[in-house]
């Protein structure tokens, strides 16, 4: 936590990379290491701008910032919320957010992460409890018996599936039951 805070401050203190780019592409920018530890949603902004827009994506997603490449950011809006698009792959999947200038609030998100790399990223079995936990760590404001999810299965290898509804925000997700991993996670503004 400590090393996010450090992080998110020196980049908004230096201004690192300008507002006034309507696209901006980043090469291996510095996030310290565990930088995604933990979540950035607790943490207030007041108009980030797009260096913060990615260092929140990349948190959230729990990639390393070492492992994103690909990198395009632009400014948008989405019902008129004036908003960065942020866009980065990953050797193990595509990775989209929506993230509000304002406040540095996450508006929209989808992605994927392909199941061949279950096993090499590592994880431990989890049950659908934990699953359910998992998810609240990511909306952590959600209650959490409002969490829906099931179990299902697929060529072989079961997985959890759920939706949630807070704060206008839809949100759908399957979570891979032998390594507690989210493989699929969307969310969109309702």
């Amino acid at each position: 936590m400590k090393w996010l805070l450090v992080g998110i401050f020196a980049v908004l203190s230096l201004g690192i990379v300008g507002c006034g780019q309507s696209e901006t592409k980043l090469e291996n920018s510095s996030l310290p290491n565990g930088m995604n530890k933990k979540s950035t949603k607790t943490i207030e902004f007041k108009d980030i701008d797009d260096k913060t827009a990615f260092l929140i994506a990349l948190d959230d997603a729990s990639v390393p910032q070492d492992n994103a490449y690909n990198i395009k950011i632009e400014k948008n809006e989405d019902g008129n919320i004036p908003i960065y698009d942020v866009e980065f792959e990953t050797n193990y999947g595509d990775y989209d957010y929506e993230i509000a200038i304002e406040d540095g609030s996450i508006v929209g998100a989808d992605y994927e992460v392909d199941e061949k790399w279950f096993d090499r990223l590592g994880g431990s079995s989890v049950t659908i409890d934990e699953a359910r936990q998992i998810v609240h760590e990511k909306v952590s404001k959600a209650p959490v018996d409002t969490i829906e999810i099931w179990e299902k299965s697929s060529s072989g290898r079961d997985y959890y599936e759920g939706r949630l509804l807070f704060n206008n925000i839809k949100y759908e997700f399957e979570i891979d039951s032998a390594t507690g991993i989210i493989y699929d996670w969307n969310a969109d503004l309702e």
